[in-house]
């Protein structure tokens, strides 16, 4: 079969391009023409070389080999500017001793690996007597780099510059680690060279790695302090590319001369661990070189909107219940999870042979626990020395495979952690981890000790994870190890999120959240099943990426596991259910009308007791808060608390039906209690107004506020009247409409929230018996209180010019319209539901699709133009996909129940939602 040639490094024929640039400068002509002439030369063969460079990756997937190639690349680029600038616009007749200098590579160009968008670095390095030749030619060089669109960063110093600025200056020093001499005076490089290494071998190395680890951890903080984000920064995030670097300049820093052959010769890693170390290099290089091509500029983030092309790239492919992007965020997170595991015992070697500073003692060792210490040293097959757990004897897990187990329990109980030397025996000896170690009983006891810790296990059985033993141990748990969901809802990979949520819990049970999540707190120390609770958060997504729903898979999981640890038949069933419903207590809370008693009692019916509600509230807290940063609010907590406290008494036995008219008579009557100052006129006038269901969903203390904001009078020139209150814990902002009914009044309000960029969670519309509005809206609360009140003060404003006919909200929402272009990554069904059984009075409708700017405005102006009332919105975002559901009636407030009005209604808001509402 006949194969298109891919041209090989460096990519073109640097001779033939002199020769080419030589001719420019012989025909002649003005010296500005000749440099143009020049630079479009090297525009083509940078154009060319590059195309080259990508057509070579592609065909052989080899990112480092890319790298290299775009290295020698810019070696070429660089040697003809020079060759240029010496020879034809910079030529000295007679060179002296000053006019020489060095052009140095440093940082990655140094180490001769260039990504396509990478910055060049370069150090022009002078002697220390300097001519304006020497300045002169380096800033032609820089101007021909800058003007062939290189982003540069530069230095010119002699060597003395060079060495007293490494002294100072942590990321100098470090770039000169890597320095390569390009061109020049060779003599001269390998002086500064030779002077730099005196200087290092001459100082201790301790400040130095200190230095380093520390800019790794606060370079992990500004990119994400986990490795299983869901667009993991491949350069600088955790797992990523700068963490093999760091390893490199520890090695490099403590063997001047090192090589990347000679890299085992440090005895920081050992002969399978370089292995491990080059492969994952190898990947990442070839992930970023293609990311950046992708791009087309210096991209490190793995955005969701560029994993699936370069999963194709990849030749990745659907499979498994995971589709392609998936499986190869799958694959990245296991390599940096390898990565993670080197930088880790790099860390700890450095630690134990004291050339990183030893950490102190956690505070908490007391003498008793210091004593539990030597009974261990005396007793077990463990020993603890400088805060660090490990085996007395290198056998120790081959003759008793339970020590794997155990010995993560007791690095939990002694809060010690585990020697260099024990990760390695560990993940060496993960074949004893087979079936005969997971039905033995005490292994299975240690490990739900440790899942079920008082303290917090989320460290130990991270590390457990990462050492490859808890996905061994538990097969069902190792099928989600770096496993991404290709959506904006989930920041973090399966395993780590389950992880999460157990850690989560812990810290509910220690009273750490108690400000944030005080019915957690009240309740968890109530619960009877605390185990079962534990397993539960566990497991809750171990089905995850299989062609069953996940939470029906997980449930028989559960009771598959749940003995093996030792759970009574009772908690196995607890557990399963708990997985099989851990999504219904938050759908309920987000998605359907809590004032609706028809709500609490379908809710109550599934969850049949107050334990089991109590343990849901909880598994269902840990499980939204590990989702990711800025997933949880108040507002999800006051959901989740109203409903609590709503369906406990039900559950209890304490709650007894009253009769609808005895509720709404005892409602007006505190009314007209905290009206005392009014005539009784105006109370038993205003009592009139309100139609029952106001009277069944809304509390005193709202109905007195409404009460007030209803006697603004209204002029065509003022057309509503509004109040603004924000609640920092529930973290809303709340704005109460009061205006002229209109069909398309929420529609109309909805436009101008998302033209102003407020996000509505929750709307309840009241209607009066005179034709008028009170609607409020529950902003999310995204600013501090005052800038808050001043955009809920904006809205209204401009809810007020709409409405006079002063704007036009068309135009308001031209812009707004744009869909974010991550959106475009992501596809979501498109799906209207009608339900009538989840109310007694009203319709329920759910839409289902893509979050974009203005789809409240439109699915809203598509209800308003069916002629629908509605009574509640509940308005619920998952990262892309936008879960909306409307209690809507028809003019004569009933349900919608003709087949030919609901597929009509299904109909008109599926095009409301595809093409925007007419």
């Amino acid at each position: 079969m006949h194969q298109t040639a891919i041209l090989k490094a460096p990519y073109f024929d640097p001779i033939a391009a002199r020769e080419r640039l030589t001719a420019f400068w012989q025909d002649g002509g003005v010296a500005s023409e000749m440099r143009n002439k020049a630079l479009n030369e090297l525009k083509n063969l940078k154009s060319v070389g590059r195309a080259a460079a990508e057509s070579q990756l592609r065909a052989d997937g080899n990112g480092r080999r890319c790298a290299e190639g775009l290295s020698l690349m810019q070696d070429d680029i660089i040697r003809l500017i020079y060759d240029f600038a010496v020879t034809h616009v910079y030529r000295a007749q007679n060179p002296s001793s000053a006019e020489r200098m060095a052009i140095v590579a440093t940082g990655g160009y140094g180490r001769g690996l260039l990504a396509p968008g990478s910055d060049i670095d370069l150090l022009f390095l002078l002697p220390y007597k300097q001519t304006a030749w020497g300045e002169s030619v380096a800033e032609y060089i820089l101007y021909f780099l800058w003007d062939l669109g290189y982003k540069v960063g530069h230095a010119t110093r002699t060597v003395e510059q060079c060495l007293r600025y490494a002294k100072t200056d942590l990321i100098i020093r470090t770039s000169l680690l890597d320095a390569r001499c390009i061109l020049g005076d060779e003599e001269l490089f390998q002086h500064m060279r030779t002077r730099l290494w005196q200087s290092i071998e001459s100082g201790s190395p301790r400040d130095f790695i200190d230095a380093k680890l520390k800019e790794r951890d606060q370079r992990h903080d500004r990119s994400g302090a986990s490795r299983y984000r869901v667009e993991p920064n491949i350069k600088d995030g955790k797992g990523g590319l700068r963490d093999l670097h760091t390893l490199h300049w520890l090695a490099t820093y403590l063997n001047p001369g090192l090589t990347y052959d000679e890299f085992v010769q440090t005895g920081l890693l050992s002969s399978a661990e370089y292995s491990t170390y080059r492969r994952c290099e190898d990947f990442l290089w070839t992930v970023r070189c293609h990311l950046h091509f992708l791009a087309g500029k210096a991209e490190e983030r793995l955005t969701f909107d560029l994993q699936p092309e370069m999963a194709a790239r990849l030749r990745y492919r659907n499979r498994g219940g995971l589709i392609a992007a998936e499986r190869f965020m799958k694959h990245y997170f296991l390599v940096a999870k390898d990565v993670g595991d080197l930088t880790r015992t790099v860390s700890s070697s450095l630690e134990v042979k004291q050339l990183k500073s030893v950490p102190g003692l956690d505070t908490i060792l007391s003498t008793l626990t210091w004593r539990s210490r030597n009974k261990l040293a005396s007793t077990s097959e463990f020993r603890i020395e400088n805060n660090r757990i490990t085996v007395k004897k290198d056998d120790a897990f081959r003759t008793n495979p339970t020590n794997l187990i155990r010995l993560f329990t007791l690095a939990e109980r002694y809060k010690v952690q585990l020697h260099p030397d024990v990760i390695r025996l560990a993940r060496a000896s993960l074949k004893l981890v087979d079936d005969k170690l997971r039905q033995d009983a005490e292994a299975n006891r240690l490990f739900l000790d440790l899942l079920t810790s008082r303290t917090n296990s989320e460290n130990s059985l991270r590390d457990m994870n990462e050492a490859g033993i808890l996905g061994r141990f538990i097969p069902d748990f190792g099928r989600v190890v770096s496993m991404m969901q290709f959506n904006m809802y989930h920041h973090y990979t399966v395993d780590e999120h389950l992880i999460r949520a157990v850690g989560i819990l812990s810290d509910i049970e220690n009273g750490r959240l108690s400000d944030e999540l005080p019915l957690s707190t009240e309740i968890i120390s109530d619960i009877q099943n605390r185990r079962a609770l534990y397993v539960a958060v566990f497991l809750h997504d171990v089905a995850k990426g299989r062609e069953e729903d996940h939470s029906t898979a997980g449930a028989t999981v559960a009771r598959e596991i749940g003995p093996r640890l030792g759970l009574t038949p009772p908690a196995v069933e607890t557990v399963a259910w708990l997985i099989e419903h851990h999504l219904v207590m938050s759908q309920f809370a987000q998605s359907r009308d809590i004032s609706d008693p028809r709500t609490i009692q379908d809710f109550a019916s599934i969850v049949q007791s107050p334990e089991r509600l109590k343990l849901l509230v909880l598994l269902t807290v840990a499980d939204i808060r590990a989702v990711g940063p800025g997933i949880w609010n108040g507002w999800k907590g006051q959901l989740l608390r109203g409903l609590y406290y709503e369906t406990e008494p039900l559950l209890a036995g304490g709650h007894t039906k009253v009769a609808r008219s005895t509720q709404i008579r005892v409602a007006q009557d505190k009314l007209r209690k905290a009206l005392g100052d009014w005539s009784g006129d105006e109370r038993e006038t205003l009592i009139a107004r309100h139609r029952p269901a106001y009277w069944l969903r809304t509390d005193t203390a709202r109905q007195v506020e409404n009460a007030w904001l209803m006697r603004t009078p209204l002029t065509l020139a003022s057309p509503l009247a509004y109040d603004v209150k924000t609640d920092d814990f529930a973290a809303l902002t709340e704005l109460t409409i009061y205006t002229k009914d209109n069909p398309k009044l929420l529609a109309l309000l909805a436009g101008v929230c998302a033209a102003t960029g407020a996000n509505i969670v929750s709307a309840q519309i009241s209607t009066t018996t005179d034709g008028m509005a009170l609607d409020v809206l529950s902003l999310q609360k995204v600013y501090s209180s005052d800038e808050e009140t001043d955009r809920a003060h904006r809205i209204a404003r401009l809810a007020s010019e709409v409405l006079r006919g002063e704007r036009d909200l068309k135009a308001l929402l031209a812009d707004r319209r744009k869909p974010k272009s991550v959106l475009s990554a992501f596809t979501v069904r498109t799906q209207v539901i009608i339900d009538n059984s989840l109310s007694d009075e009203h319709t329920v409708i759910e839409v289902n699709g893509l979050d974009r700017p203005g789809l409240l405005f439109d699915i809203t102006a598509a209800i308003a133009g069916l002629d629908l009332d509605i009574s509640s919105a509940h308005v619920a975002t998952f990262g892309e996909k936008a879960v909306d559901v409307f209690y809507v009636t028809d003019f004569r407030k009933q349900k919608i129940t003709k087949e030919p009005h609901k597929h009509r209604a299904r109909e008109k808001i599926l095009a409301a939602m595809q093409h925007g509402s007419s």
